[in-house]
């Protein structure tokens, strides 16, 4: 079986958000950037089916050289071999281009991903893959096993759960807890150093939006001090100035 796992590079959830002086871009200095922690669980379990079934497991990214350092972490972690498409991520759509093209053209049986990235939680590529590649797309599990060229799949639904079964090829969007993410170890490290990592050119390049301006949300108000024998005083603010009765 061969899986394609998508992994996208985010700022650490710790970062503090801040933006250029015309606010048209995200001011990445000094920020650290690590592997988005939903595709992190795609990963864990794309390993874990290699490991219990066989087969390979190849990581993509779309970004430039510097998410290299996280794509070599996910080859720490246990995947076989990496693609990075040289481009820079600006669209959901353009993405979702690279990777429904690169996916085809490895005649991939398995393609994983997070529901969604946690810088801009579009919740967008793995439908328009799905659909570029004219598969079905499952989103978001929460478990997944796979039987010879059947898949079986939880979601979470309103009021309890859902079981799937779909046939490969198939695009999966995953959420904790599909698996534990895993740290590399020393001998994962360094046996990543010499994995195959290939670098290849955009293909299409139709952005279908852009980012006019970008803005911080408005600072907290201070926080008033209501007595306890002025319960009127308390509802007048919430319905005046808060607006919740």
């Amino acid at each position: 079986m061969k899986i394609l796992v998508c992994i996208s590079n985010v700022p650490d959830t710790t970062t503090k958000i801040t933006f250029s002086a015309d606010g048209k871009a995200f001011n990445t200095a000094g920020v650290q950037f690590v592997i988005n922690p939903y595709d992190e669980y795609a990963l864990t379990r794309a390993i874990e089916l290699k490991e219990a079934q066989g087969g390979s497991v190849t990581v993509l990214n779309v970004g430039e050289a510097d998410t290299e350092p996280n794509i070599r972490k996910a080859l720490a972690i246990g995947a076989d071999d990496a693609i990075r498409v040289n481009l820079k991520p600006t669209d959901a759509f353009l993405v979702s281009q690279q990777i429904a093209h690169y996916a085809q053209e490895g005649g991939y049986d398995l393609i994983l991903m997070g529901r969604e990235s946690i810088d801009y939680n579009g919740f967008q590529v793995h439908g328009m893959v799905g659909e570029l590649l004219g598969i079905p797309t499952i989103a978001p599990a929460i478990k997944l096993d796979v039987n010879g060229s059947t898949a079986t799949l939880e979601r979470e639904i309103e009021g309890g759960k859902e079981i799937i079964e779909a046939s490969l090829p198939l695009v999966v969007s995953a959420q904790q807890p599909m698996a534990e993410p895993r740290i590399p170890n020393m001998r994962g490290i360094m046996t990543a150093r010499t994995k195959p990592l290939k670098v290849v050119e955009p293909v299409g390049q139709e952005a279908k939006t852009s980012v006019q301006n970008y803005e911080l949300p408005p600072a907290k108000s201070g926080v008033k001090m209501i007595p306890a024998e002025s319960a009127g005083d308390l509802i007048k603010l919430l319905r005046n100035e808060a607006k919740v009765l």
